[in-house]
């Protein structure tokens, strides 16, 4: 069984498919993707196959750098990044939720930087998980992580191919 909800090899999944299988998550899905898009810029949006132990996940990408990985499952999804020294001490101050921090400090370190995978299963931690993002893409800004974002309009997901960029 792979981390994935989706682990055939030769077929990522669509947009449909997607919303369906994350349940209640998907919305927290959508909030990820489009959070990261305002907060960094122009993100590149990667599938990726890791293989029969990790199925599908998403990538979000800045000019070839991963911001974040997400991984969908059944009812949930899990949101995977690495942060850097800058990133971890900024965001020891950076105001996040206890618990968000709580992983964050008790990550594994890595050659580069703290690996982390944060369980979401609806709204709440997504704001953290921006401010993570943001962080990682720019440690010197810590914006508090009650500042507010707005949602971007619906837009349709998927299809047509794998890689898709420019949001």
């Amino acid at each position: 069984m792979s981390l994935s909800v989706f682990d055939d090899p030769g077929q990522p999944p669509g947009p449909a498919v997607l919303r369906r299988r994350l349940g209640p998550a998907a919305t927290a899905w959508k909030a990820l993707v489009d959070g990261v898009a305002e907060r960094c810029g122009p993100v590149e949006e990667l599938w990726s196959f890791g293989g029969a132990k990790f199925g599908w996940s998403l990538r979000l990408l800045r000019k070839g750098r991963v911001l974040l990985y997400l991984t969908p499952q059944e009812g949930r999804l899990l949101a995977g990044l690495v942060l850097g020294g800058k990133a971890v001490a900024a965001a020891r101050e950076a105001g996040l939720p206890p618990a968000l921090l709580a992983q964050v400090e008790a990550a594994p370190q890595y050659a580069e930087g703290r690996g982390l995978r944060v369980e979401v299963s609806g709204p709440d931690g997504v704001e953290g998980l921006l401010l993570l993002v943001g962080l990682k893409a720019d440690p010197s800004v810590a914006p508090s992580v009650t500042a507010a974002s707005p949602s971007r309009a619906a837009r349709p997901r998927g299809g047509g191919g794998i890689r898709r960029g420019g949001r």
